[in-house]
């Protein structure tokens, strides 16, 4: 008969953010484990029960703890889980560049850093909510992008993927331009505004003014902020970035592949005559090219 003294674990997770985000309700036994984990995870890559404890400082039972309140069944998961985390990319804790950093460094840690930042946002992605903005997108009479700096940029990658979209696309840059276009959308239409803060007030104003023209509002953003309350859909696209000046900004990669996603998921979506007259195109693409490919 079952019971409920053994509840389903969780979907793995990155072990060593597992244990950033467990720390402060560790045991302080735990916490010299942890410790050693954070300093240096490669360390207790190849080690053993025994020797992971030595290294700690604590004993066996208490590496065993340690990897139960990270939610990890055993030592051997945690092992798994650790390489998992470990092939994904060095940590955001140990991919800070120094001006001591040398080249080799900087390209290590800045690949590092964006590896382990878009696995976090693809494990934290709400697919409910993508799956509503596809649907909006894939009936949308005309779709609209808008975004400023770094967004700006996500914006026209996603205005020029309009053929996957199989609808008129514009990204308008200015800002004057995009309050015009803000306005004149319509009922069908489907208004895609992006930041990654989603604090910047001329991006929340044009959310409004495109939803009290009476369009679908699909909000990309970073966190759960005040541009989210204005959108019909909301696309928090979560990433490890911060304002340190040496960070390399992995917010606007992982927006690119979130409109990468919508982009291919709507023209999956789409039918057969869609489908032919998208490879038409590409093939007249191919034909201006030297040495193209059938």
């Amino acid at each position: 008969m079952a019971t409920d003294q053994n509840p389903p674990r969780p979907a793995p997770v990155n072990v060593i953010e597992a244990t950033r985000a467990a720390y402060q309700d560790l045991r302080k036994s735990e916490r010299k484990v942890a410790d050693i984990l954070l300093s240096d995870p490669r360390q207790l890559l190849p080690a053993t029960l025994a020797q992971t404890a030595e290294f700690a400082g604590v004993s066996q039972p208490t590496v065993i703890r340690f990897c139960d309140a990270i939610g990890c069944s055993g030592f051997q998961e945690f092992k798994l889980r650790l390489a998992h985390s470990l092939a994904l990319g060095t940590p955001a804790t140990h991919s800070v560049l120094s001006g001591a950093d040398d080249l080799g460094a900087v390209v290590q840690k800045v690949f590092d850093y964006t590896i382990t930042s878009l696995d976090w946002a693809r494990n934290h992605l709400d697919l409910t909510a993508l799956e509503e903005a596809v649907a909006l997108l894939g009936r949308a009479g005309a779709i609209e992008f808008f975004g400023f700096g770094a967004s700006g940029i996500v914006a026209r990658d996603a205005q020029q993927k309009f053929p996957l979209f199989g609808a008129p696309c514009g990204a308008q840059l200015d800002s004057h331009q995009q309050i015009m276009s803000a306005s004149m959308m319509r009922p069908g239409d489907v208004a895609v505004v992006i930041s990654n803060t989603g604090r910047t007030r001329s991006i929340v104003e044009i959310a409004r003014t495109a939803r009290a023209s009476g369009a679908k509002v699909i909000g990309l953003t970073g966190s759960d902020s005040p541009l989210a309350a204005e959108c019909d859909v909301k696309l928090v696209v979560e990433t490890l970035d911060n304002t340190n000046i040496y960070t390399p900004t992995i917010s606007r990669i992982a927006a690119l592949v979130v409109i990468d996603i919508l982009s291919t998921a709507v023209a999956l979506r789409r039918g057969p005559e869609h489908q032919e007259r998208f490879r038409q195109m590409k093939r007249r693409l191919n034909d201006l090219r030297f040495g193209s490919e059938p």
